[in-house]
């Protein structure tokens, strides 16, 4: 493990977490989840809809708790929200009455920094993300693609050891999703927080991770956990044409293929409401 650690930087065992429905009934959205992330790794979690993924995600950085199970971070149980977890969520959590330098310079600000070193900080991450010249914008004035750089220099602003990513790009069209899958790379290169990373594009999570997580449709477990072993640093758009991703894709792909089958056929198979 990276610096000769040994205590997981995320460890969740045995974990099961079930909501209660509006009808009073209860829903089971995972069951018996094992899964280690090291630190300083990037791991992707893929699965059809409503297996949990975002749900994991939530259990991690202590916005929610197990119904039974554990979750721990760095060695230490999960008992609430830890400053040391960053989230970066599929819609934007900027601030719209605020700057791009506001919304950046408002983590540093809340845990206590002056206001000078935080805004001299958040000069520094929008140099990182190339905004330099709109810190002075407002989130209206940005494109999405923007939006989502001012998003992740607000999350790594705050030096987290650990990341979670609950599908950011996903709303990107083809070819800014492309573009900030690199950015991101380069970004995380930089501080090498440990990254957990939700996403439908199964491209996407072996263009970037170093460990595929494949989740069963609901109630969500882990199915299959596979180590990508394509070389760093990467270009996300070359990456795609390397014979192993290819080889990867082809054997991900049919171990995913069956639970979106299944999770389809449930859906389908659903009564109608009248």
């Amino acid at each position: 493990m990276p610096g000769g650690e040994t205590t997981p930087a995320i460890e969740l065992s045995g974990v099961t977490k079930r909501f209660r429905t509006p009808d009073g009934s209860i829903f089971t959205a995972l069951s018996a989840i094992d899964l280690t992330v090291e630190p300083g790794r990037f791991c992707a979690v893929v699965g059809p809809s409503g297996c949990g993924k975002s749900t994991t995600l939530t259990l991690v950085a202590g916005l929610e708790r197990p119904s039974a199970g554990t979750v721990a971070v760095h060695g230490r149980e999960v008992t609430g929200i830890d400053p040391g977890v960053g989230f970066v969520f599929q819609s934007d959590a900027l601030l719209p009455w605020k700057s791009v330098l506001g919304n950046v310079a408002a983590g540093p600000l809340f845990r206590g920094v002056g206001k000078q070193e935080a805004h001299e900080r958040a000069h520094d991450w929008l140099r990182r993300v190339g905004l330099t010249g709109f810190a002075d914008h407002h989130p209206h004035q940005l494109s999405g693609g923007m939006r989502k750089r001012v998003s992740l220099a607000q999350s790594l602003i705050n030096e987290p050891d650990i990341l979670m990513m609950d599908e950011p790009f996903s709303a990107l069209d083809v070819q800014t999703r492309s573009i900030m899958s690199n950015e991101l790379l380069a970004l995380w290169e930089q501080t090498r927080p440990s990254v957990v990373f939700v996403t439908h594009d199964l491209e996407e999570a072996i263009a970037l991770s170093d460990r595929v997580v494949v989740m069963t449709a609901a109630p969500g477990t882990v199915k299959q956990v596979y180590d990508i072993d394509l070389p760093r640093p990467r270009q996300v758009p070359e990456i795609r044409f390397d014979p192993r991703f290819i080889e990867l894709y082809e054997e991900i792909w049919n171990t995913l293929r069956d639970e979106v089958q299944r999770a389809y056929a449930r859906t389908a198979a659903a009564p109608v409401a009248a």
